[in-house]
């Protein structure tokens, strides 16, 4: 277990992994190539007890130790990120470990949350101010503002509907255009609700990966079910962030690499990103 002194304070961790620092991101350095694949099983609805994973680094890109990141999406070769804090909340689009070439600050008042491109078209949630941003996702200029009601803490998109988490054990589904609410799921892990849900990650097998707050682990979940299907140990990788930053935040970020069955994965204030494979510990 992985603790902060409060939502956005520093991190405990224990000793430090060794990390080798990569270069540019395989499969996104320009078009033409045939990335690597690396297989992630069918989510399965019989699954009950959920599967030991772990976190395999595959490699590291560097990451703004600056960014209190909330949501993380690759979307057509870009790396988007969504940053908070009341006063400093943005968001970015670049290249995977460069630059951003696209930054939009938020209104100082808001205080950002999780990200998700659909479409033409950028979700952005804050976190206490029931207010979500539609963006334009090539410029990210803003379009409208959507009300809701509650805490926004992750939002990914699978097709036809939003994913939405607010720190409860819920997963709130909306519409990708309008964004009213269309039903939620309770997620459960062995039977038992599973809270603090944050940052997540609608994958390509249809699954739901969620950071689990003030934890060291990331859970795949069925969204049919709400069932855990596996819980993935993170902490090699927060022990290599805190190693090369002291001020390195909680687990808060996964963007899963399109056509590759692998992901990106950093967190508040981590100066890396890796590159990762989820496979069984």
């Amino acid at each position: 277990m992985v603790g902060v002194l409060s939502r956005c304070g520093p991190l405990i961790a224990g000793a430090a992994a060794p990390v080798v620092l990569l270069g540019l991101l395989p499969g996104l350095t320009g078009p033409g190539e045939d990335p690597p694949r690396t297989p992630v099983p069918a989510v399965s609805a019989a699954a009950r007890h959920p599967q030991a994973w772990k976190a395999r680094v595959l490699g590291t890109l560097p990451h703004d130790r600056t960014a209190f990141t909330q949501g993380l999406e690759m979307h057509d070769g870009l790396l988007y990120e969504g940053t908070g804090l009341t006063g400093r909340s943005a968001v970015t689009a670049g290249p995977p470990g460069r630059e951003p070439t696209r930054r939009v600050a938020l209104d100082r008042a808001f205080f950002g949350e999780g990200i998700t491109v659909t479409g033409d078209r950028l979700w952005q949630l804050t976190w206490r101010d029931g207010v979500a941003f539609e963006r334009d996702a090539t410029t990210l200029a803003e379009r409208r503002r959507v009300a809701y009601r509650g805490e926004g803490w992750g939002l990914c998109a699978r097709p036809g509907r939003l994913v939405m988490s607010d720190g409860s054990a819920t997963l709130v589904f909306r519409d990708p255009e309008t964004f009213a609410p269309e039903g939620s799921v309770t997620v459960t892990e062995d039977g038992r609700p599973l809270a603090r849900l944050n940052e997540l990650e609608c994958a390509a097998d249809g699954s739901v990966y969620a950071n689990v707050y003030l934890t060291d682990r990331i859970v795949r979940i069925d969204p049919a079910t709400g069932e855990v299907t596996a819980t993935i140990d993170a902490s090699e990788l927060i022990a290599a962030a805190v190693a090369r930053a002291e001020e390195a935040g909680v687990l808060n970020g996964i963007a899963e690499v399109p056509g590759t069955g692998e992901f990106l994965v950093t967190g508040k204030n981590w100066p890396l990103t890796f590159r990762v494979a989820f496979v069984p510990a």
